[in-house]
């Protein structure tokens, strides 16, 4: 019998019955709507039931471990059947749920299928009982039972067994979307762990960099969370420390190693920042803590601006390239594993490649990128991307990334993996000629580069002191040197660049027939020597007097034609032999 002719023959019972039956259809319905906790909603509705017809006790079993068990989740009455799991074709309230067909059983006693175990266990006694399946269209939830009839005779009538037909329908519709109404918050939730996640893991990218920075980079996850990675930083004497990762497997495992990743490159790379000690440091903890299977793919290395130096190691990555210019490129192989895959003896780090960059562009990418689809629907490959960076290399750094990017990203279609790629851009620059033109011959006590940055100061003043110490200077002599230095760099941070952060400034110090000769090069609009002199003594104003501090300390200060009639060039000299 349908639903719909068990709604007709309750009809059939008169109006005030009807009546109490659509009061207790909407309790039930305002109890699911009400409460967030499925379980204790099904009792309560189970109790309604119970009550309504006037049964001593019932059960209410679901289908679980992917429809195999029939677990019982709410009962009601005298006897606690909470638990109880049959097979999902045992006993009445089994035969119930195959067949799709409520049952009224008057005499379980006589029904080879009546699971007897529970009256055996309790001392209870069962006498008849209702089951009707709860069911919405084809799927199969499980099924309501009630026993023992209070009347007079304990047996339940055939008005019963549509009535708790109907009951048992409207309890599965509700629980379906309860259910429902649960994946959706779960879902919610699910969604916005995850937007966290990726708000983190963007937090853990490097920030923007003054436009003369030589490095940039760009990701664009996948999915919400990326297994790819990249970072960079400036190192205390003017080197640039950087990576580019990508982790194995896709998901929330692959970004938490993503995440342990690049925070254990920023941390142990700011104390040991030679790139195949940093990753043999990365490599012994990712092995140690990974799970089972995982790994990551890296490029770490060291770029110094001063000398155009790059020092690399590559862990089972893709080849980097370097761009010699027109559509000459070099790979960088690995000659190494991936990090995770095994640890390394003691004392044994990864190899490292050494080279000068000069002008060159060095790209590091991840296979999102070589393995990704253009616009047109084929796949880039290695010679794609050389061609679209040959054909960009005279737009900026960061455009030509972002035309990388842009044939393989297109925001209406789904990724197949993460695109990450990153570019170290060579700048030896044509101020360092100013060498040869000076015509230094004596011994290189220091050269570095900085920027127009105060905090830079306090490695200018360590390395001026070491530099100065190591020709025989001490005392005085060396607090002499530094103040000088410390208050020609000022000058140029305040006054040449006007606070910019961006300004370059290139520091060289020689030993030449007994002198100590400071250069200072800086690429600010070029001044006029004649305009600065050391202001009155008498004028007691804050400021100004550095000018007298360094000519005090040094015996000649004069400034050089800067080379190309680009920036300054400050000269200061002092005998010391």
């Amino acid at each position: 019998m349908s639903e719909r002719q068990d709604v007709q023959e309750i009809l059939a019972q008169g109006g005030e019955r009807f009546t109490d039956h659509l009061e207790l259809l909407a309790a039930m319905s305002q109890d699911f709507a009400a409460s967030g906790d499925i379980r204790k909603t099904l009792s309560k509705a189970l109790m309604r039931i119970t009550d309504y017809m006037d049964a001593e006790g019932g059960a209410l079993f679901l289908l679980e471990d992917k429809g195999t068990v029939l677990r019982c989740t709410a009962s009601v009455g005298p006897v606690d059947l909470m638990g109880l799991s049959l097979q999902a074709g045992e006993g009445i309230v089994g035969r119930c749920v195959q067949s799709n067909a409520a049952e009224i059983v008057r005499d379980v006693s006589k029904d080879p299928n009546f699971f007897s175990g529970a009256d055996e266990k309790t001392g209870f006694r069962t006498r008849s009982l209702l089951c009707a399946p709860m069911m919405v269209r084809d799927e199969k939830i499980g099924a309501i039972e009630v026993v023992n009839k209070r009347s007079r005779d304990g047996l339940f009538d055939n008005t019963d067994l549509h009535l708790l037909q109907v009951l048992s329908s409207s309890a599965a519709l509700a629980l379906i979307n309860a259910r429902m109404a649960e994946a959706l918050v779960e879902q919610e939730r699910v969604r916005r762990e995850m937007e966290l996640a990726a708000e983190i893991q963007r937090s853990l990218l490097p920030g923007s960099k003054e436009p003369s920075f030589p490095v940039r980079g760009i990701n664009i996850p996948a999915r919400t969370v990326s297994g790819d990675f990249y970072d960079f930083f400036e190192l205390p004497d003017g080197k640039v420390c950087f990576c580019l990762g990508d982790v194995s497997g896709k998901g929330m495992n692959a970004a938490l190693l993503m995440a342990k990743t690049a925070s254990l490159f920023r941390a142990l790379g700011k104390t040991s920042p030679e790139p195949g000690m940093l990753l043999a440091r990365i490599n012994a903890e990712v092995c140690e803590t990974a799970t089972r299977g995982m790994f990551v793919t890296m490029v770490a290395g060291v770029y110094d601006p001063a000398t155009g130096e790059l020092v690399l190691s590559n862990a089972g990555h893709e080849p980097p390239l370097i761009h010699r210019g027109g559509g000459m490129f070099e790979s960088i192989e690995a000659e190494a594993p991936p990090l995770g895959v095994m640890p390394l003896g003691p004392g044994e780090d990864f190899p490292e490649t050494s080279f000068q960059l000069g002008k060159n562009t060095l790209y590091v990418f991840t296979d999102g990128v070589t393995e990704g689809y253009g616009k047109d629907g084929k796949p880039l490959e290695i010679e794609g991307l050389k061609s679209i960076l040959a054909e960009n290399d005279d737009i900026e750094m960061q455009d030509r990334l972002e035309t990388v990017v842009d044939i393989l990203y297109d925001p209406g279609k789904p990724l197949r993996d993460d695109i990450t790629i990153m570019a170290i851009e060579g700048r030896i620059r044509e101020e360092g000629q100013y060498r040869r033109e000076s015509s230094y011959e004596g011994e290189q006590l220091l050269s570095f580069t900085f920027y127009s940055k105060p905090d830079q100061l306090k490695c200018v003043r360590m390395k001026v002191t070491e530099a100065v110490s190591a020709c025989g200077c001490v005392g005085t002599t060396i607090q002499d040197f530094v103040i000088a230095v410390d208050e020609a760099c000022q000058n140029i941070i305040r006054h040449a660049y006007q606070g910019k952060p961006d300004g370059k400034i290139i520091l060289e110090i020689y030993l030449e027939n007994g002198d100590i000769v400071v250069l200072l090069r800086d690429f600010a609009n070029t001044v006029n020597p004649d305009l600065i002199r050391p202001r009155d003594l008498g004028d007691i104003r804050p400021g100004g007097l550095g000018t007298h501090l360094m000519r005090e300390v040094m015996d000649e200060i004069t400034f050089l034609p800067p080379p190309q009639d680009k920036g300054n060039l400050l000269r200061m000299k002092k005998r010391i032999i």
